[in-house]
């Protein structure tokens, strides 16, 4: 008789393992995390395996780490979604493209979320309402941005399933380098608030074009001299201090990578879009 190829429903399920909380919170304290940390946080909930409880599993496991004497930070970014779609960015009810922990994290009612038109953050814990308050009257990335002030907080960066392309924090970096690719508050969108009213809110203009460095996460290899690795379940994991990494970043922006130019020699420049102002508009919204 010829042999079935065909897998059982036994051969083709998960063999990772299962995790549950406390296996979460067993490979993050190896890590480094510990209670009192201001962290900042990008993930895959697949790349762990099965999570008993899912996205808010990991999300327990975290805040019971960091207790409320941290703060936990993570993406809730729209990549202008609603805008392509007819609608405004909801600072109440429009998702993030980010993946289902972060989707899962705003939505609970003791996170605060920042008013950004393309890239507002969550955040809980101590220092929450100072790291999401007046983002809209901050650059999205730059000097007083969710991301900066907890770089001035002495934060953490902690990668769960996914590697340096999804590090936001190096765009913090190229902003406050002065990378002449990006223009700190160069779109205006209308968005809604929290008190369902519209207002119009700045953001960065994004690149014409990738960044050879920080795109491709070139500079990843060199992370490896600060950062701590380690693997949860079916996750590899990477946590790193902001400070130390802006220094690493910084210096291949500054001075190029191989045969990649540094910012200065770059060709790439601004978009051009409808959401788009003058400078003049750009520097009166740095005046309010």
């Amino acid at each position: 008789m010829k042999q079935d190829a065909t897998l059982t429903h036994n051969e083709k399920r998960d063999t990772r393992p299962v995790l549950a909380k406390e296996n979460l919170k067993e490979g993050l304290q190896k890590l480094g995390l510990r209670a009192g940390m201001n962290l900042m946080v990008h993930s895959s909930l697949s790349r762990f395996g099965y999570v008993e409880g899912g996205a808010d599993t990991v999300i327990d496991a975290l805040e019971e780490i960091l207790t409320p004497e941290g703060t936990l930070l993570m993406p809730s970014f729209n990549h202008e979604a609603p805008y392509g779609e007819g609608k405004i960015f909801d600072v109440r009810e429009t998702p993030t493209v980010n993946g289902i922990i972060p989707d899962t994290f705003w939505r609970r009612p003791d996170v605060l979320r920042s008013v950004n038109p393309t890239h507002p953050f969550a955040a809980w814990g101590k220092n929450a309402l100072r790291y999401t308050a007046d983002h809209q009257k901050t650059d999205a990335m730059g000097v007083d941005s969710p991301l900066y002030r907890l770089m001035e907080d002495g934060g953490w960066c902690l990668l769960l399933g996914i590697g340096y392309t999804r590090n936001t924090f190096h765009h913090v970096v190229e902003t406050c380098e002065g990378a002449p690719c990006l223009r700190g508050r160069g779109e205006v969108y209308p968005v809604r608030l929290a008190d369902g009213s519209e207002a119009a809110a700045h953001t960065w203009s994004w690149r014409d074009g990738a960044c050879p460095i920080d795109d491709g996460a070139a500079y990843a290899p060199f992370m490896a001299a600060i950062d701590r690795r380690g693997k949860i379940g079916g996750a590899e994991v990477t946590l790193y201090k902001l400070e130390e990494g802006y220094r690493i970043i910084a210096k291949y922006l500054r001075e190029g990578l191989g045969e990649l130019p540094p910012c200065s020699r770059c060709e790439r420049r601004p978009r051009v879009c409808r959401w788009t102002v003058g400078r003049e508009e750009e520097a009166r919204l740095r005046e309010k």
